[in-house]
């Protein structure tokens, strides 16, 4: 498993998770929009090349849903990539606005 670091870069209307690997020099990021009190828009997951197979996306996925629980908000899943994700993991309906499989 990949040392992976996670950090939020959060703006008034929008932000990222950011994952990094050590030994990498790259990045990957999931894009979010906040759409009102409690609520953002996960928008896009992105990983380039050089991060594939390092589980970097899934780690962002899963530091969102963490904080999602922890903050609390919820999430309109628009990128396909949290879509697959949650589609596998109904557990995380708790922080989602839809239910697994439901297009937004």
């Amino acid at each position: 498993m990949a040392d992976i670091s996670i950090a939020k870069e959060d703006g008034p209307r929008r932000g990222r998770y950011v994952a990094r690997v050590a030994g990498i020099d790259a990045e990957a990021e999931l894009v979010f929009t906040h759409r009102g009190p409690g609520l953002i828009s996960a928008d896009h997951t992105g990983a380039p090349d050089a991060l594939r197979g390092t589980g970097a996306a899934k780690a962002l996925v899963d530091a969102l849903i963490a904080d999602a629980r922890a903050t609390p908000f919820r999430i309109i899943p628009i990128c396909p990539y949290v879509r697959a994700l949650y589609a596998k993991n109904p557990d995380w309906q708790d922080v989602m606005t839809l239910a697994p499989g439901e297009a937004p």
